[in-house]
């Protein structure tokens, strides 16, 4: 990975600027941001998928896990029968899918990045990738469908009528390109989250690599470790704590648990 796509912040008031200085969109005069954000405790973790734990041949696996989720999930569990609405409804839920979680909020990003206080000798990072510009890699088809919907990201109602496969996906281009889908509201913890999934065309296909071809679109925030206890004070201050974003008594007692944790 390039040494420029790193941007070391040592102080509040530097995250803040690492985060919010690209958010003005000249093309309507206001601040709106066309990033994307993920949050990991780690500056080592990449954007490998869940579904790459599975084992060598994960790829093969994917298919079969995800029928088997639609099989005996509940049938009132996804909102709509359409395959991108199930495989949100398996990533919220803890299957492991090709999805990766992103959010529009720096600061949910923020939280994810210092949530664990058993992590907090290793610097974290804040993953920013261009969401709108994207889609400049997209499929003719799925780059027309955005376009006529005048969105800069899919639904799974926009993109089932294109591509109701992940079969069809993978044939729609041969080059690698990467989707944004934004999940139904399952629940309070999507929405509380401002909430987005990327997924890339195949399985195989690894985000991480992919944006070190098109350097462009993305770039990271360290989080030193040294800092991660004020932003952490500064962002319960900000009410960004497990309570507000996992809503129910199991997000209530970890946030509790971590307010009252002390070095």
């Amino acid at each position: 990975m390039e040494e420029a796509k790193d941007i070391v912040v040592n102080s509040w008031t530097e995250v803040q600027s690492a985060l919010f200085d690209h958010s003005w969109n000249d093309k309507i005069k206001r601040f709106r941001s066309s990033y994307v954000y993920r949050g990991s405790w780690s500056k080592q973790y990449d954007l490998s998928t869940s579904i790459t734990r599975l084992g060598s041949h994960y790829h093969e696996l994917e298919p079969h896990i995800l029928r088997n989720f639609r099989k005996y999930a509940h049938s009132n569990a996804a909102a709509g029968d359409s395959v991108w609405n199930w495989l949100a409804v398996a990533q919220h839920h803890g299957l492991p899918t090709r999805l990766l979680d992103w959010t529009y909020s720096p600061y949910v990003a923020l939280h994810f990045a210092t949530e664990d206080l058993s992590k907090y000798s290793e610097d974290g990072v804040i993953w920013c990738v261009d969401y709108v510009k994207s889609n400049e890699f997209l499929p003719l088809s799925l780059k027309t469908a955005i376009n006529e919907e005048g969105s800069n990201v899919f639904t799974p109602e926009m993109l089932q009528p294109v591509c109701s496969s992940l079969k069809e996906l993978a044939l729609l281009q041969q080059e690698e390109f990467l989707v944004f889908l934004e999940p139904p509201s399952l629940d309070a913890r999507i929405v509380h989250q401002y909430a987005l999934f990327s997924l890339m065309s195949t399985a195989q296909a690894n985000m991480g690599k992919w944006l070190e071809n098109h350097p462009e679109l993305f770039f990271r925030v360290i989080i030193p470790a040294g800092l991660k206890w004020e932003i952490r004070d500064k962002l319960d201050q900000a009410n960004i704590t497990e309570r507000v974003l996992f809503p129910g008594l199991t997000g209530l007692s970890q946030w509790l648990k971590r307010h009252y944790t002390h070095e």
